[in-house]
């Protein structure tokens, strides 16, 4: 600023100096003193234009109004229900085949327990899968066993184990896992084990003044899932049965149905049902492996109907309790019985037996139609 206004005070002193200059009539020409007027004009414009430029004001946008976009109406994404897919290897529950929870032994007692699990997997289960021991108490069993079949997904496949009770009177469960051929172990939904629970009861020891408790040398609950089961009559020939039912097997069936309400009101648990063939004069047989019997042996049970819905129904039956010796059948007896509210008690002496390997036989006959011959054992043993 400073420099602009001596400038500007030399361009005045010069201009002033100017005028006091001589006048001539010569031709024009240009003086020493314009040539230093035109320098000096030329350097304030351009000092003019330089402090000018610093200062300037510069055409900066300015920010327009142009409205600023909002939330948008998109809808957000929601969650689909996406299927999970299935894995390779699962296994599902269908039934208790043999020895339902809760079923007693004494103890020393052999049992054979049978799953039914159907394959909710992806991947067949090779006949090298096996049934492993989990946690509990595994009762005898073996720590592993291979399924010996192999089961499609959806199919269905009976695993039974042979085990003994324990020695002490109590509660035991143990748990069982499946295995596959590259050792990855898997079970039912959840991981959870399939599983066998017992009641084992150990007879009082007898006093002086007690009864002694008789001693069961063969129970036919416990054995019924290895008995040969054959279903027949009706001017047909008989068929082999698959113990376990359904209960729908128009051939007839025997199976478990423990806790199930009978016609006296009462709901025991070791029941075995036997259905005759769904024809007139239906007949179900079932004979069970050989048994050397004892002195002292006694044939003991309870059989009636059960009571679907409350009532027994027009059940109208004949039980028979027979034996096989060499191939040739006999009858020990036989009770005729329908529907009457009451369950009959059958106590036989088997001593006239003693010495002799048996097969015994268990036989219902239905009188006339038996679409309501919820025929029952309840508790069959031999006692000592």
């Amino acid at each position: 600023m400073r420099i602009r206004n001596l400038l500007l005070i030399t361009l005045f002193a010069l201009l002033l100096g100017a005028c006091n200059l001589p006048r001539g009539n010569a031709t024009p020409t240009a003086s020493q003193s314009d040539l230093v007027l035109t320098a000096a004009a030329a350097t304030v414009a351009a000092q003019l234009t330089l402090d000018a430029a610093p200062g300037a004001a510069t055409d900066t946008p300015v920010s327009s109004n142009t409205p600023t976009t909002g939330p948008s109406n998109t809808p957000a994404a929601t969650a689909t229900n996406t299927q999970v897919p299935s894995p390779c290897d699962l296994a599902g529950f269908v039934a208790d085949v043999t020895i339902p929870d809760g079923t007693q032994f004494t103890p020393g007692d052999t049992f054979t327990k049978t799953w039914r699990l159907i394959n909710n997997g992806t991947c067949t289960w090779t006949s090298t899968y096996e049934v492993v021991f989990d946690s509990g108490d595994s009762m005898g069993g073996p720590a592993s066993q291979a399924l010996g079949s192999s089961v499609v997904p959806g199919g269905t496949i009976d695993i039974s184990l042979n085990l003994t009770a324990p020695a002490s009177s109590d509660t035991y469960r143990g748990n069982w896992k499946l295995r596959n051929d590259g050792g990855t172990i898997f079970a039912l939904t959840n991981n959870s084990p399939f599983f066998v629970e017992i009641e084992v009861i150990a007879p009082d020891a007898p006093t002086s003044t007690a009864t002694s408790v008789p001693t069961v040398s063969y129970n036919f609950y416990n054995q019924a899932a290895t008995a040969s089961w054959i279903g027949g009559g009706g001017g047909g020939g008989g068929t082999v049965l698959t113990f376990g039912g359904p209960d729908t097997d128009t051939d007839g069936f025997a199976m478990y149905k423990g806790g199930q309400t009978l016609e006296d009101g009462s709901a025991p648990t070791n029941i075995l049902e036997t259905h005759p063939k769904w024809v007139d004069d239906g007949v179900i047989s079932g004979e069970f492996s050989a048994y050397t019997v004892q002195n002292g042996d006694r044939f003991r049970a309870e059989i009636g109907f059960l009571a679907p819905g409350g009532s027994c129904g027009a059940g109208d039956v004949v039980f028979q309790f027979n034996y096989k010796e060499g191939g040739s059948l006999s009858s020990l007896d036989s009770w005729t019985k329908s529907c009457d509210g009451t369950l009959t008690t059958i106590d036989i002496d088997l001593s006239s037996l003693a010495g002799k390997s048996l097969n015994f036989v268990f036989a219902v006959l239905a009188n006339g139609p038996s679409a309501q011959d919820w025929a029952v054992w309840v508790n069959p043993r031999i006692e000592q």
